[in-house]
């Protein structure tokens, strides 16, 4: 068992219980239940922010576009990006395909939950500023640019799945070596390590802190594994990331996304 924080839907306050990563469980009240068994909030809502080509295969993969114009050379930063706040979702919400995208790219990230304001942080300090850690779904709509901030691609409603909980930073000794998979419809589609990262946890939130603030409550992304699967409306999403648990999610199309909505929030104007 491991100590977590979540959210629970219709609950205002963070909630603090044991959790179980290998089963998916949480106690709540002397009580086991599973991960879908529950209606989820967002356990942290701060901002996201994700890294690109921080894992070495995928750096690889576009090495020769990076000495190519308009950059000439590999950039000495992190490279990032947002994921504003409509882009939040949560365990056992869906994931809505767009109507003029035919497929969804999976991103299994593993997510750093910033614990206090981190300023030019130095590497040795770097987990005292860390809360603890989740999983994200880091979706987006397929595409090849590096040149060019995939707003469209990347922030559409619902495109950051997150949870179902954060475990306690001390709950994971080394961050930096955690199994990740991914199945889609029961079936293992990838499989990968954080140990693979270009830059660990530890230099990656120097690299970033060195120009930039982190807040509490912030989440870190740091990288998506190449090789992320495709899926479509129907197939079901699960991410198990060591340690930390799964994160479950369906896509459904765009349509019926929005119509679920809409039906939940007249079932709230009638409470």
């Amino acid at each position: 068992m491991a100590k977590a924080f979540f959210k629970i839907a219709g609950i205002s306050y963070t909630m603090e219980s044991e959790v179980d990563p290998e089963r998916n469980t949480v106690i709540i009240d002397g009580t086991e239940y599973n991960a879908n068994q529950l209606q989820w909030g967002a356990p942290a809502m701060g901002a996201i922010y994700g890294v690109l080509l921080n894992y070495k295969e995928e750096w690889e993969r576009f090495r020769k576009q990076m000495t190519k114009p308009p950059y000439h050379h590999p950039p000495s930063a992190p490279i990032l990006y947002m994921k504003p706040s409509n882009t939040v979702n949560v365990h056992g919400g869906c994931i809505p395909l767009p109507d003029d995208a035919s497929e969804l790219q999976v991103g299994a990230a593993l997510g750093v939950v910033i614990g206090q304001t981190a300023t030019k942080v130095a590497k040795e300090r770097a987990f005292d500023y860390i809360d603890g850690y989740t999983i994200v779904n880091d979706v987006t709509i397929p595409h090849e640019t590096i040149y060019r901030p995939a707003v469209k691609e990347r922030s559409r409603d619902g495109f950051a799945p997150m949870g179902p909980w954060v475990v306690e930073k001390k709950e994971v000794v080394d961050p930096d070596s955690l199994d990740i998979r991914v199945f889609v419809n029961g079936r293992l589609v990838q499989h990968n390590n954080t140990k693979h990262l270009m830059r660990p946890v530890a230099s990656l939130l120097a690299d970033i802190t060195e120009f930039m603030t982190l807040y509490p409550g912030d989440v870190l992304l740091v990288g998506v594994p190449e090789g992320a699967p495709l899926v479509k409306a129907g197939d079901h999403v699960r991410i198990e990331i060591e340690k930390i648990g799964s994160l479950e999610n369906t896509v459904v199309h765009e349509s019926d996304w929005i119509k679920e909505i809409g039906r939940h929030e007249t079932r709230a104007r009638s409470v």
